[in-house]
């Protein structure tokens, strides 16, 4: 009988919620939407935000704390990118930055030219910045990250513990990730999730990436389903999506499975005493 239409069942501890977002419009979406060689300008090193994007930022902001989502996310994982750590940190940070020795903010006024005022770090998950979640590598300029001595200047209160060198030493100035690379590269992250404990977590990262690591992933699903799953993201686009551990990668017990039998007394169930009559 063939089941692979029908539904699927795991343990609730191997899986994890994953809300998938595409960082907002950045100054180089603008003219490479226009022409794709726009692209290719130094101009475009590490691009921030624009103001359009800033909108875009904070309309997803109100609908995570509308829906209640931001109340529920364990950690936010960015790409270490200009535009991506501005979209986190506007997104998933916490309100009212006041000027105080005893808290550092999320971002300091102004970074990247933004012309916002400093985010706080209070009340909102830890942001972590992950090398493995990177946009398409190399040759396109806009993709080229900055030192991470920068950011730390800029973003204070964000985690770069995990990135092992202060330059750039993955983006090559004439060789282009292949498409394949990039699925790779996607896998290996998601399989490096499986050794957080966080069970809800947002992923702020880039189109190229979203679309090769997702495009390899749902073939057992329905046609239509693999379409939601691996369709290009929009500018400051959130889905969430269910991941299940499969090849037993995570060790992380279940926090809601409770065995029974306290105390302990006779239990033979009924279908057992019909299987041994059998």
């Amino acid at each position: 009988m063939d089941t692979s239409a029908g539904p699927s069942l795991f343990p609730l501890h191997r899986c994890k919620t994953l809300h998938l977002v595409r960082h907002a419009q950045g100054i180089h979406n603008v003219d490479g939407d226009k022409n794709y060689k726009a692209y290719m300008s130094p101009e475009y090193f590490d691009a921030h935000i624009t103001p359009l994007g800033w909108q875009q930022v904070d309309n997803l902001r109100k609908h995570v704390h509308e829906c209640g989502l931001a109340k529920r996310i364990d950690l936010v994982i960015t790409s270490p990118l200009l535009r991506t750590l501005q979209t986190a940190v506007g997104v998933f940070g916490g309100d009212g930055y006041t000027d105080r020795m005893d808290v550092v903010p999320l971002m300091v006024a102004n970074a990247g030219n933004s012309g916002r005022a400093a985010i706080s770090s209070l009340n909102c998950p830890p942001i972590v910045a992950v090398e493995l979640c990177r946009e398409h590598l190399g040759v396109h300029p806009c993709d080229k990250r900055r030192n991470i001595s920068d950011y730390q200047f800029l973003f204070p209160a964000v985690d770069f513990s995990l990135i092992e060198s202060d330059e750039d030493t993955w983006w090559k100035a004439d060789v282009r990730e292949t498409k394949e690379e990039v699925a790779a590269r996607g896998q290996k992250f998601l399989n490096w999730l499986w050794t957080r404990k966080e069970k809800e977590i947002a992923i702020v990262t880039h189109s190229g990436f979203l679309f090769h690591t997702l495009s390899a992933l749902g073939n057992d699903c329905h046609p239509l389903v693999k379409k939601e799953i691996c369709k290009h993201f929009a500018n400051c686009e959130l889905r969430s999506m269910v991941i299940v551990d499969r090849s037993m990668i995570g060790f992380d017990p279940s926090t809601t499975n409770y065995p029974g039998k306290i105390p302990s007394g006779l239990d033979l169930p009924s279908d057992v005493v019909d299987e041994k009559a059998d």
